[in-house]
């Protein structure tokens, strides 16, 4: 019913909650430990990530308890990890660009040309920069030109759900605080980019902690089909291979894009057997599949996702075959959307290239993403634990209340 879900839920207690802690995350196949995402990232003594599959030790109908742990044993490892993160890229350019007006959108995209980091992270790190470079004197001025700054990055692309998403998950984790209510303005402040700075953390870190989470599904000798390019996915095979687990993956062209190619000869280069599929080959090949591991674009309410054209048919065939469909994506890409068909979201649209000349009276669809219901997916491996479709809705609500 609409009345339950958790938009419903939110917009009704909108105003009701300030939480000045990073939100809970609790769910039905994996509790998270009592600290917080930080505490546990900072976590100096790290548990050994236990090598043998949980779901392969826990496997009763996909849906076994795994111990409370697992969580924070893939969030420590992560806090461990000798990467960096990124540094800003405006860094050298202070001082001479001073004059220049501040734009957000400049911003974002100087972040954006940073290969690795995520549309939504981004736009993150922007904000974060507004903060920064705020000549606001007051909180309420400060809030202001951040909902803006977030108004004008969720325009640059309406059809982005993640970006969406992100801003507005930046503007709840930043904004509810106790630190509207300081006397002092700049400490105020200095709260808000605190909280900004932590959350960019939090966010450019959470593709690790799924990978972490994800690598622990494969085990050695079975078959992968992957559908698209996900940085997310690779990461989870990335690490999959580095920890000597001895797999294959069957990667679908993807067209229009053909992202399929681009994602096949990343695995090349990690020396992981692939195989190149036309998309049209799903159900030929599907009964050599042991598991489908695909990424999402945004996570709605539902516990369904919207991915790359052509998900839908493939949870449909594994569903069919009782193939397990396992999605990858991070926690700023759960979105307030509850599609009920595939018409019923934002269109995006992209070209294709059919390589003839199509006749102008022939309709060509060019639609670039579709949706997949929750009941044809098994799993979503999230910064947040491994959940159920079903949980979803239960983890929106507290990531935004």
């Amino acid at each position: 019913m609409w009345w339950r879900s958790a938009s419903f839920i939110l917009d009704r207690n909108d105003n009701l909650l300030q939480d000045d802690s990073v939100p809970k995350a609790e769910s039905r196949i994996i509790s998270p430990p009592s600290s917080s995402m930080a505490d546990t990232l900072n976590n100096p003594n790290p548990i050994p990530v236990n090598n043998i599959s949980a779901y392969y030790q826990t496997r009763a109908a996909h849906h076994g308890v795994v111990t409370s742990d697992w969580l924070a044993q893939a969030q420590a490892a992560v806090g461990h990890d000798q990467d960096t993160l990124p540094s800003d890229p405006d860094t050298s350019l202070n001082s001479s660009s001073s004059e220049k007006p501040f734009s957000v959108i400049d911003e974002f995209n100087n972040w954006r040309k940073q290969p690795d980091l995520a549309e939504a992270v981004a736009a993150i790190r922007a904000l974060a920069s507004v903060i920064r470079s705020s000549e606001a004197t007051t909180m309420m001025e400060l809030q202001r030109e951040l909902k803006t700054a977030s108004d004008s990055l969720k325009s640059w692309d309406t059809t982005s759900i993640s970006l969406t998403a992100g801003c507005d998950l930046f503007m709840r984790y930043v904004t509810r605080t106790s630190a509207v209510e300081y006397e002092d303005f700049n400490a105020a402040k200095s709260r808000f980019l605190e909280r900004a700075l932590k959350f960019g953390e939090i966010s450019y870190k959470a593709r690790k902690i799924i990978a972490m989470l994800g690598q622990d599904f494969i085990f050695n000798g079975c078959t992968i089909l992957v559908h698209g390019f996900s940085r997310v996915v690779l990461e989870i095979l990335k690490t999959a291979a580095q920890s000597k687990k001895v797999f294959r993956v069957l990667c679908t062209e993807g067209r229009p894009d053909r992202t399929g190619l681009r994602f096949s000869n990343e695995l090349a280069k990690l020396d992981v057997p692939v195989k190149l599929l036309i998309d049209s080959a799903v159900a030929y090949s599907m009964d050599e599949v042991d598991m489908v591991i695909v990424g999402a674009d945004g996570v709605v309410e539902s516990g369904g996702i919207i991915n790359m054209m052509g998900t839908y048919q493939i949870a449909l065939v594994a569903k069919s075959m009782d193939k397990p469909v396992y999605v990858a994506a991070e926690s700023y890409k759960f979105a307030r959307l509850y599609p009920l068909d595939q018409k019923d979201m934002v269109p995006a649209l992209r070209a294709v290239d059919f390589g003839v000349p199509i006749p102008s009276k022939v309709e060509v669809e060019t639609s670039a993403r579709d949706y997949t219901p929750p009941q044809y997916l098994t799993l979503l491996f999230t910064d947040l634990g491994v959940l159920t479709p079903s949980v979803v809705s239960d983890e929106l609500i507290q990531l935004y209340l």
